[in-house]
């Protein structure tokens, strides 16, 4: 669907990003978005209002968040075919990205609703570029699950990948994940980014294995971790038993070995051949 011309009775949905620390590093063209929509929706008002106060905004300000957004979303729909034009924020950064968001924009999308991104600052970019870890290609990830079991069902699905890869998480999982990090993925180059943009902003430059050693962090935090790649170049990875890993975590085989040829840069028709071959071998 290619959207170009609006219902000019409609309103606007405005994605706005917003400081992830220092309140300055926020753009212009977002403070005069943010003073002139109708109303903003914020995941925490109470953080949110410091913000505005700061800027002078004094636009009407309500919650949304994952245990009100089904009916909020339905709500913030309505109000922009009815002509308002509505902002969307988060606590820090860029909103939908690991905040509530994304039913809000893909109803929108899906009624032909103008969507429109107030660019600005993003933790994870900012922490990957300051890393030194090769910034190009990166995955994004952002949390990892909080429970232990589905955390490393996770990071196996994660282990082959070779791009860097940025993670969201909160200090006070920040040593078991690191723990099942190294378990999982072995010892990789990482960087801790902590506190970014604000007055105790720090990197810690190191690997899995030392950072099992690090004293309790506090603060927000971007863990950037090196690929399966930059570590295990010299490693041959066997593909009938990469196939075998993905269906135990749950993949359908021919699901299995499409992403084994996407991880391993292989021919998936070749995968399949051999993989055939393989299991009737085992078989016998």
């Amino acid at each position: 669907m290619r959207i170009r011309s609006f219902d000019s009775k409609q309103g606007i949905l405005y994605l706005v990003a917003t400081p992830i620390g220092n309140m300055s590093d926020i753009t212009i063209r977002a403070i005069e978005i943010l003073k002139s929509v109708d109303k903003i929706y914020a995941e925490d008002t109470r953080n949110s209002i410091n913000l505005l106060k700061h800027h002078n905004i004094s636009t009407h300000l309500e919650s949304y968040h994952e245990f009100n957004q089904e009916i909020k979303t339905t709500d913030i729909v309505n109000e922009i075919k009815s002509g308002m034009n509505i902002a969307l924020i988060s606590d820090a950064g860029l909103p939908v990205i690991s905040d509530p968001g994304y039913k809000i924009v893909k109803e929108a999308r899906a009624l032909g609703l103008r969507v429109s991104t107030i660019p600005g600052a993003s933790a994870g970019i900012s922490a990957l570029i300051s890393s030194g870890l090769a910034p190009m290609p990166y995955t994004f990830y952002g949390f990892l699950d909080s429970k232990k079991s589905k955390r490393i069902s996770e990071l196996n699905e994660l282990k082959y990948i070779n791009h860097t890869i940025i993670f969201y998480e909160a200090p006070h999982r920040l040593k078991d994940t690191l723990e099942d990090m190294y378990d999982v993925l072995g010892n990789r180059d990482i960087c801790i980014a902590r506190e970014l943009t604000k007055t105790f902003e720090e990197y810690i430059l190191t690997n899995l294995e030392d950072a099992k050693e690090l004293e309790p962090l506090k603060g927000e935090i971007v863990l950037i971790v090196n690929g399966y790649k930059d570590n295990n170049s010299n490693l041959e990875i066997d593909p009938n038993e990469r196939i075998d890993e993905l269906i135990k975590l749950g993949y359908k085989p021919n699901e299995a070995i499409k992403e084994a040829a996407k991880q391993l840069n292989k021919d998936k028709k070749e995968l399949y051949k051999n993989y055939s071959d393989y299991k009737n071998n085992k078989e016998r």
